[in-house]
């Protein structure tokens, strides 16, 4: 299968728990969609359920050559508007969808989605399932929380991980010959003791 050249990832918001009806709608459609989903459980009165839930409330990510493809987008009940700055519905990385999906692959990491853009010392994880994912330190000590942000939708996600595995953005430099792999050694058997 030749890959359109054309095709880019772009966010569209959607009416309030509208996420999955939308998301099924675009699939029948056959347009190329992702819904990244969490597992929670939701307690009621009288019974305890685990749900699937969207990691962003109101977003629904697709994969379409614009030019072509915006109207059946627009055109699906629920869909309100592409994201993007002004008129022009922003593209998003594909590196982004690609860490969207191992975020939901590590539901029990994920905390809360957070809409401000954090403060605080930009790192990157050198180790385990999220190794090299770049984000920014909010909280220390034992509940350390590392904020991944994405620009195109200006939306975060708080990730719980551990502070041994983060290595300050500014800090980085290059190995000198014959350290290449002590150091990251070192932090993934920690990490894989833990």
């Amino acid at each position: 299968m030749v890959e359109d050249e054309n095709l880019r990832w772009y966010a569209v918001y959607v009416r309030s728990r509208y996420e999955k009806k939308v998301y099924r709608m675009l699939v029948e459609k056959q347009i190329t969609t992702f819904l990244p989903l969490i597992e929670t459980w939701k307690q009621w009165s009288d019974r305890k359920k685990k749900v699937s839930e969207p990691l962003f409330r109101g977003y629904v990510f697709v994969n379409i050559d614009m030019r072509h493809d915006h109207l059946p987008v627009l055109e699906t009940e629920g869909v309100v508007k592409f994201i993007g700055i002004g008129k022009v519905p922003s593209v998003i990385a594909e590196k982004d969808i690609d860490w969207l999906r191992k975020l939901v692959r590590e539901p029990d990491a994920i905390g809360r989605t957070v809409a401000d853009i954090p403060v605080g010392q930009k790192v990157k994880v050198l180790a385990g399932p999220f190794r090299d994912l770049e984000g920014v330190v909010v909280k220390h000590g034992r509940e350390t929380r590392l904020v991944v942000f994405f620009d195109s939708i200006m939306q975060g996600v708080e990730v719980s991980i551990f502070p041994d595995v983060l290595q300050p953005v500014a800090g980085l430099r290059k190995p000198l010959p014959g350290e290449e792999h002590k150091e990251l050694e070192a932090v993934e058997k920690h990490f894989l003791k833990l």
